[in-house]
């Protein structure tokens, strides 16, 4: 690994295929490897080269070319939509087998987490949360069969860590928790250590990236925007259990923006950036 050393106070680096669209696995592979980054999120859709339709063969060969290069499959990043309205019985029945194909690919991948979006919409909000713990805790037997955890991001409908919390306390399962994506639960106007307390026992890991403001979300270099990374860094390193390995991923969101920098030149300094928020909040405790 040419630019690889140690991550501080066990977070593990990771980044997500979202900031490389389309690119062929044996160099998202070498990226992570050269760079450092010890995991990757795979944006598990048709556009790109894993996705659920993905054959045994080709799994097992994904499986062995993270493998080989000593990178982690970090999590499988689905778009079902665990709070939306599915109507009729033929919709619902697609939902729970758009779960099912997701745990089983991250299974097959070898990977830790499986992420869905709540997408509640505008539905009620007790409605949407009925439907969301519902589908969750069906999906849940086979998480825990498959050793995979699903989770639920802090996105659209449920965008806080208190409206997801709402969701994962009522499951109470350990194999359904939260992903933090830091973008929305600013945009939803909650602090960092309200986020973190909120979730609790259910984070699973953080995405973490960067933009301008609210009214610009072209993804920028770490650091180079006005989320409040710091404050995050340090209520997630300030809360760490002993022993425990948790991840970063940052999601840059290229594939909603083909104007934005290139994320491979960013790779190098992005890393640095993390890597130094959390020594500082680590020698802060």
């Amino acid at each position: 690994m040419d630019e690889d050393r140690g991550a501080p106070v066990g977070i593990r680096p990771a980044f997500s295929t979202l900031g490389v669209p389309g690119m062929p696995v044996d160099e998202v592979v070498r990226l992570a490897a050269q760079y450092g980054y010890q995991g990757v999120e795979l944006r598990a859709h048709p556009e790109e080269p894993v996705h659920p339709l993905l054959g045994t063969r080709e799994r097992a060969a994904v499986r062995g070319r993270f493998a080989d290069a000593g990178v982690q499959v970090l999590a499988v990043a689905g778009y079902a939509k665990v709070a939306a309205e599915c109507p009729g019985a033929a919709a619902e029945a697609a939902l729970a087998h758009e779960l099912t194909e997701l745990v089983l690919l991250a299974a097959d991948l070898g990977a830790r987490y499986v992420r869905v979006f709540p997408g509640g919409g505008d539905r009620p909000a007790e409605h949407a949360a009925a439907d969301a713990v519902r589908r969750l805790a069906a999906v849940a037997p086979l998480a825990a069969e498959r050793g995979v955890r699903v989770l639920l991001e802090t996105h659209d409908s449920h965008r806080t860590g208190a409206a997801a919390a709402r969701i994962l306390d009522a499951v109470d399962d350990p194999h359904v928790g939260a992903l933090w994506d830091v973008l929305h639960s600013w945009l939803g106007g909650e602090a960092p250590t309200a986020t973190r307390a909120a979730l609790g026992r259910h984070l699973g890991y953080v995405q973490v990236k960067d933009v301008a403001s609210p009214h610009d979300l072209t993804p920028l270099q770490l650091g180079a925007g006005a989320l409040p990374l710091a404050e995050v860094v340090t209520t997630v390193v300030t809360t760490l259990d002993p022993g425990r390995i948790d991840w970063w991923c940052w999601e840059y969101e290229k594939r909603w923006y083909p104007n934005a920098a290139e994320l491979p030149a960013l790779l190098k300094q992005g890393r640095a950036h993390l890597d130094r928020l959390t020594e500082e909040a680590s020698n802060q405790g």
